[in-house]
């Protein structure tokens, strides 16, 4: 990878933090640009026309070009390392995994992270509001799952640290951010340890 590679964040955010932890781990160096989401500042006319029209981050720059979504940029970091599996099925399976996350995990378990946290909970909509006990099924559901999966393996695909290790980590490392109780799910905390464990591991404060 010989060109600049930049990484367009909030450092809040797990999707960004999937990002930096890739990088770290696969061994590239990566120059980090902050935007303060909750100001707006992904939503200027410049950055929405030079950086992501859809006005979201992270997004991953390398060179002139733009990599929006953050699987998307860990898979573009993570080729030719142990973190992607040479195994075609592993890959897949970790891919699944990855897909999963986006669609069954982050939109729970993040979301309520962030109404929350930024938000409060006395403040949201009217829409909002009547969404969170569903999200918060789901997102039980979600980490329920995680915790049967993870009570027969080490990790999510192989038996090493995967990219669908890292797009799982941030947002279940900070569920309790969000009301979930993460002592109910053992293997889920033991495999939290194991991750952080890994050598090369970049905190998410």
């Amino acid at each position: 990878m010989s060109a600049a590679i930049i990484l367009h964040e909030y450092a809040a955010s797990g999707n960004c933090w999937k990002i930096r932890a890739t990088a770290a781990l696969a061994g590239v160096a990566i120059e980090r640009r902050e935007y303060d989401i909750v100001r707006g500042e992904t939503r200027t006319p410049e950055f929405l026309a030079t950086v992501n029209a859809n006005g979201r981050i992270p997004v991953l720059q390398v060179g002139d070009r733009f990599l929006p979504e953050s699987n998307a940029a860990c898979v573009y970091l993570g080729e030719g390392t142990d973190l992607i599996p040479h195994d075609n099925f592993d890959r897949a399976d970790m891919l699944r995994w990855m897909f999963w996350e986006q669609y069954n995990h982050e939109p729970n378990v993040a979301t309520l992270r962030f109404w929350t946290g930024w938000i409060g909970l006395d403040s949201l909509t009217p829409v909002q509001a009547g969404q969170v006990d569903a999200k918060r099924a789901a997102g039980d559901a979600a980490l329920a799952l995680m915790d049967e999966h993870l009570a027969r393996h080490d990790w999510f695909v192989g038996d090493s640290v995967t990219l669908a290790d890292i797009a799982l980590y941030p947002y279940t490392a900070k569920a309790g951010e969000g009301g979930f109780e993460l002592a109910r799910y053992p293997a889920v905390r033991a495999w939290l340890a194991r991750v952080e464990g890994v050598a090369g591991f970049v905190p998410f404060a």
